[in-house]
């Protein structure tokens, strides 16, 4: 049996909600709440399983209180079901903890297969908001990929680290398999996106970045 509470602040909303998890004879509605702050009374009393969250409510709202059962209750997960659908409320509660991020509209059947879902230990996203979450870790990720230099290609901070450590030419390029006119023109290009003179302003700009 998975025990859920549901917090939200509009009441007809949240009696519509609790019809349909009533419904089913593997979930049981344990409590609701009107706020974040009863949310987070009634499941520090209860430990439900699953918490359906509102994120846009009067007094504590969805965002902190659902770092605050993150904290308390990590065992606790975390559905957020909200009118919300901009880029900076997923990522906000999503690092808050949510394990999951539904918008109002979602059907009964897909809120039913999320609430199982993270009661299970998955991550769910609706349709429209996982495209929001993909495009925000590919971008994690690019930018965790891009280092110290991002102007720099793979290959360009390949051979700058090679040069911060003392690397020449010919000893790079034997290293890399290519000609010492490439790499002669890879460190030209280096030295025009960092913007120094020479080889030694280049050392030093690496060092600085931990390249060496």
């Amino acid at each position: 049996m998975i025990r859920v509470l549901v917090a939200d602040d509009h009441p007809v909303f949240r009696r519509g909600l609790v019809g349909v998890l009533a419904e089913e004879s593997d979930v049981e509605v344990v409590a609701e709440a009107g706020d974040g702050d009863a949310a987070i009374a009634k499941v520090g009393e209860l430990r439900p399983d699953v918490v359906l969250m509102d994120l846009h409510m009067a007094g504590t709202g969805g965002i902190a209180a659902t770092r605050q059962l993150t904290d308390d209750a990590p065992e606790v997960a975390v559905l957020v079901l909200t009118m919300l659908d901009d880029e900076e409320s997923v990522h906000a509660a999503l690092q808050a903890g949510a394990r999951g991020y539904l918008v109002k509209g979602a059907s009964g059947d897909l809120i039913l297969e999320a609430v199982r879902a993270v009661a299970a230990g998955e991550a769910v996203f609706g349709a429209d908001i996982a495209g929001l979450v993909l495009g925000r870790l590919t971008a994690e990720r690019r930018a965790a990929r891009a280092g110290p230099f991002p102007m720099l290609t793979d290959r360009e901070e390949e051979i700058l680290t090679l040069i911060a450590h003392g690397r020449s030419n010919p000893e790079i390029a034997r290293h890399l398999v290519v000609s010492d006119k490439t790499v002669r023109n890879h460190i030209t290009n280096i030295f025009a996106k960092l913007g120094v003179p020479d080889r030694a302003q280049a050392i030093v700009r690496a060092r600085d970045a931990g390249l060496a």
